[in-house]
This record gives structure tokens, C-alpha cells and sequence, in this order.
């Protein structure tokens, strides 16, 4: 669910406790809406996520490790020069509103002490971040808003004063007792009470309300004192960070139990609100955010396959056509015998055709322009025309299946990108390789970017290499492994070389078997089940000449069918 305001209120009362007081040490900007902030508190140094990504803002502690781009964007340098040695001062959040006010004290470029606002519109669509100044007046934001008259839409633009957004005409459920909690609960018109929950309070979610309604039955008495409990667990501040589990997988999360869900969705609760956004958000951002920077990437190797099967296509219809080269050779046969019969100006000549066994006639075109030598000729090299093209289609056509398993194998590896370096590495391959363009010299003088492949430990402590891109993989196959090592990949499918390093003793058989389920679910594999993977050691691993990166050929091996497990992955994965 989105952050509503009684959740944000929650995390803001988890939040104070760790930051206020605390000065801010770094500030980077790792995603175009997101912000992370190092604060340096009084117990513990903690990081900061501020989000204003449309889909999910929020603001937690995180733990996770997340790559900066090479170049501070434009906000976090000015948010570096007003707010770098800030110390926190308070962190308020107006009543049932999904807004973060984080008051902060620095000292201006004139070294006097003055305040800052940082200001955090978890509003869905409307999400945002404002830098203000001491009296309120806008410094910058990541998302300028122009404003629209007609639609009353407000403008957020640096110099203007800051106007919080309009609040909804609702009634705040906190400012009331609980007779006037009972009253605005009166339901003449019979609708359902989330609905009814939803239409007269603000800050209140529709899983909050769903959660009210079911826990008070259709008794309008028993809604009122639900809803009566909730709030006061809100005043005391009584919060209880949980998250619904269905599948295996997080669907969604809140600050109390929710027990509207029958015995299929598993409610699990968490230490803390940060420690729930950091694990509920972690792998769905991580993968849209790869997405979003990708894309251009994604596009390219797409146009590029679907230009060569096109290619492929029209050049398996031309090697059909010239399967049916020696009738042209028999047809200039013919023609040579007959030559008496022929004179210039003929369109056509009707004769026996020998090579049939019937020794029925046969009708050949002829170009009337040529003389009968000449046409018996150009059946000829039509012939020889064929039979060289055939030569040459049949070695295109390997080329080009090799050069389409390439690109589909990009494809793969763009799946496994984990973050900009990543991105960068196969960047740099499509460029090596003719399918991107080179950039500038100044770009191009830049230093290569040469990531890491993931680690793995198996159960008995084993090491295990899985390459992300091409390169990785040729570096750990060709470059980095010994002939002794055994060496997986997925059968004729596309997938990640995988190393299972050996360190002068023997596999055995469970760290064997882990690796090659790491083998399937690093590939294009991974949905299936019973996968096909080939094992051997590297020495009869070879990298032919000339051969497209990732591109090897190897013998002399053994095969397993395994399960992908991604729970295996996540479990023996070394950070």
C-alpha cells in the first residue's frame, strides 16, 4: 500500500529518535527522485532515505548499498551547500498529512547560523522534496511544478513561498471525541463502512479501512470503537511495523496487525518501519530503477535482433532458391544440344527434354535480344550463380544465428544488471562490438568501467562466481578460473558462466548441486522446472578465435537437471 499519514506517523515517531540531534556528514542523490542522507548522531551513525518517486514515496533508515552516478546531479550539489554540517533540530509532521518537515540548522556562506526546511511530499503522483529557507521561501525542489490557474493546481517553483497543499474536505479523526467520532459514523444512506470510513476521514488508507470495517462487523457501535482503539494507539504512539507475506512474496505492509486476510497471506512483523521498507521496497525499486537507466540499451539490442532475423529470414528464402540451381544446368544442356534449332528473336523453344525419363518436351524461356550461344550461357551462370550464393547464404546464416544468439544473450544480461556500473560494462561491450555508436573522444578517453561478478558460498563453504554480462563471463571463464574448476552453464539456453572454484580439493556433491541451480536461475531457465545444466572442468573450456564475448565451445562434459531456486540465491549470496 502507499504510505498513508497514520503509517507515515508511525515511521516519523521511529525516525526522531534516531536523527534528532544529528548532523549531516554526505549527501548523495542515487536515483533521480531519491535522496540519502549520512547523519551523524549522538549513538550511532545512520543513513537516511528520503523517496519522491511517484509510486512509492517514503522516508526510512536504509542499510542497503546503492550506487551513485558519476556526476552529482544539479539538486544534491545545492542541497550539499546549504545542508552539509546541519544538525537536525526537529521533524514535524502536520496533522493526518503525508508530509515530513525536517527542521535543520546550518551556516549560510557569511558563517552566521541559519535555518533550513527540507520538506517531504509523500503524495503519490504529487510526490516531492522542497529545500527551503529560514522564512519559508522555496529554494529549489526535485520536481518543479509550473502551477495551472484554471485548475487551482499550486505552483512549487525556487522563489516563491512554500504553500503546503490543499487538504482534502475531510474531517480529521484525531480532533474528535468519541461522541463526535459516533456521529460522523451515523450511516442513513446504508453504504459499506469502509467506504464510509474513506469519505468522511482524511488519513486513513483503504487497507486501514477495510481493516476497521472487518474487525467491527456490521455493527455501526463496534466501527466507532475500533476506530476509537486505532486512534489512541496513534496518540501513545503503539505501532507495530508488519508485513503481509503471500506466496513467499511481500504484498503489502502496515503499523498494526491486519487480520482481514484469510490463512493464504502470512502476517510477519518486523523490527522496526525501516528495516519493512528497506526489504518490502528493495527489489522491485532496485529492478526499476535498472529498468528506467536500461532502457535506451534494451531498445538498441532489440532493434539489432529484430534487424537480423529480418536478415536471417530473407536469407533462408534465398537458400531455398538455390536449391534448384541444377535444372538450371540441365536447362543450358538442353539449350547447347539444340543450338541448330535456335535463331535470335526467339521467346521460346519447345523441345525434348532428355533428363526426364519420360523424354516428354519441354518449353524454356528465352531472352529474344540474346543470341542461342548466349542464352544457353546465362542458364549456365545463373547455375554457377546459385552454387556460389549457396556457398556464401550457408555462411551468413551461421554468422547471423551466432551474431542472434549474441544479442539475445545482452538481452539476458541486461536482465542481471544490478546498478549503473553494470549498465556502463555492457555499454561499453555494444560499443566495442559496432552496435552503439562511440561517444565523443573526451567521453571515450574516460576510464572503462570493470565490475565484479556476484559471489556466492556454498552450503560447505565453497566459493561460486556468476558473471553478470559478457565480458564477466569471459574474464572468469578464460581469465581468472583454473583448469581444475568446474565450469556451469544452462544447456543451449542462454544463461550466466559459473565457476564453482575448487581451491585444490574436490566438489562435492551438494555444493555441486547448488551451483548448478544458481547455473538455472541465472538464465533464461529460470521459470521452468527439471533444467538441463552442463558441467566440466574449465580445461576443456575453449574460447575460439574471433568468437563474440561470453562465446565458448567445451567437451568432455557431464549434465544435471535442476530446480532454479531464487530463495538459493538469496540465501548463499556474499554482499
Amino acid at each position: 500500500m502507499p504510505l498513508d499519514a497514520l503509517c507515515l506517523t508511525a515511521v516519523a515517531a521511529e525516525l526522531r529518535r534516531s536523527l534528532i540531534g544529528g548532523k549531516i556528514d554526505k549527501l548523495y542523490q542515487p536515483a533521480r527522485d531519491q535522496l540519502l542522507l549520512y547523519i551523524r548522531g549522538q549513538g550511532e551513525n545512520v543513513r537516511l532515505l528520503l523517496s519522491a518517486a511517484p509510486g512509492h514515496p517514503r522516508a526510512h533508515l536504509t542499510t542497503l548499498s546503492r550506487e551513485n552516478p558519476g556526476t552529482p546531479p544539479m539538486f544534491c550539489m545545492l542541497l550539499r551547500k546549504h545542508l552539509l554540517g546541519g544538525r537536525i533540530l526537529s521533524l514535524d509532521q502536520p496533522p493526518m498529512e503525508r508530509i515530513l518537515d525536517f527542521k535543520l540548522e546550518t551556516i549560510d556562506e557569511l558563517g552566521d547560523r541559519v535555518e533550513r526546511h527540507l520538506i517531504l511530499e509523500a503524495m503519490g503522483r504529487s510526490a516531492n522534496l522542497i529545500l527551503l529557507d529560514g522564512a519559508g521561501r522555496i529554494i529549489d525542489c526535485i520536481r518543479r511544478v509550473e502551477g495551472d490557474l484554471a485548475s487551482g493546481r499550486r505552483q512549487v517553483l525556487p522563489g516563491l513561498f512554500y504553500r503546503p497543499p490543499e487538504p482534502p474536505d475531510k474531517r480529521n479523526p484525531l480532533a474528535l471525541d468519541g461522541s463526535a467520532l459516533r456521529q460522523a459514523l451515523s450511516n442513513p444512506t446504508g453504504r459499506e463502512a469502509d467506504s464510509l470510513l474513506l469519505d468522511t476521514f482524511t488519513g486513513l488508507s483503504p487497507l486501514v479501512a477495510r481493516e476497521l470495517a472487518f474487525r467491527a462487523g456490521d455493527s455501526g457501535e463496534q466501527l466507532a470503537q475500533e476506530l476509537e482503539k486505532l486512534l489512541d494507539a496513534v496518540r501513545r504512539e503503539d505501532f507495530t511495523p508488519c508485513v503481509l507475506v503471500r506466496d513467499g512474496k511481500p504484498v503489502d505492509f502496515s503499523f498494526r496487525p491486519i487480520l482481514q486476510y484469510g490463512p493464504e497471506t502470512e502476517l510477519q512483523e518486523r523490527e522496526s518501519f525501516s528495516a519493512l521498507l528497506d526489504s518490502f521496497y528493495e527489489e522491485r525499486e532496485q529492478s526499476e530503477r535498472v529498468r528506467q537507466r536500461g532502457q535506451d540499451l534494451v531498445q538498441a539490442v532489440k532493434r539489432a535482433c529484430d534487424r537480423t532475423r529480418r536478415k536471417l529470414v530473407n536469407q533462408e528464402k534465398e537458400l531455398a532458391a538455390t536449391l534448384d540451381r541444377e535444372r538450371k544446368r540441365e536447362l543450358g544442356d538442353i539449350l547447347t544440344s539444340n543450338l541448330h534449332a535456335m535463331e535470335k528473336g526467339m521467346k521460346l523453344l519447345r523441345t525434348m527434354d532428355y533428363y526426364d525419363p519420360a523424354c516428354r518436351e519441354v518449353d524454356i524461356p528465352l531472352d529474344p535480344l540474346l543470341t542461342p550461344q548466349q542464352n544457353a550461357a546465362k542458364y549456365y551462370k545463373e547455375y554457377n550463380k546459385a552454387k556460389t550464393a549457396q556457398d556464401v547464404l550457408t555462411v551468413q546464416l551461421e554468422k547471423g544465428r551466432a551474431e542472434l544468439a549474441y544479442l539475445e544473450s545482452v538481452l539476458e544480461n541486461l536482465r542481471l544488471a544490478e546498478g549503473e556500473r553494470d549498465l556502463q560494462e555492457i555499454r561499453q561491450e555494444l560499443t566495442e562490438t559496432g552496435y552503439l555508436r562511440r561517444q565523443s573522444k573526451a567521453k571515450e578517453r574516460s576510464k572503462k568501467v570493470s565490475g565484479k561478478p556476484m559471489e556466492f558460498r556454498s552450503t560447505a563453504g565453497l566459493r561460486i562466481s556468476v558473471g553478470k554480462n559478457n565480458n564477466q563471463n569471459d574474464l572468469l571463464t578464460t581469465k581468472m578460473a583454473y583448469k581444475s574448476d568446474i565450469w556451469l552453464h544452462t544447456q543451449k539456453i542462454h544463461g550466466s558462466h559459473v565457476i564453482l572454484w575448487l581451491e585444490g580439493g574436490e566438489a562435492d556433491l551438494q555444493s555441486l548441486t547448488e551451483a548448478a541451480q544458481l547455473a538455472a536461475w541465472f538464465s533464461q531457465g529460470r521459470e521452468g522446472s527439471r533444467v538441463p545444466v552442463d558441467y566440466t572442468p574449465v580445461k576443456y573450456v575453449k574460447k575460439p578465435a574471433g568468437a563474440r564475448p561470453g562465446m565458448v565451445v567445451y567437451t568432455t562434459y557431464q549434465t544435471a537437471l535442476v530446480d532454479p531456486d531464487p530463495e538459493l540465491a538469496k540465501r548463499l549470496r556474499v554482499k
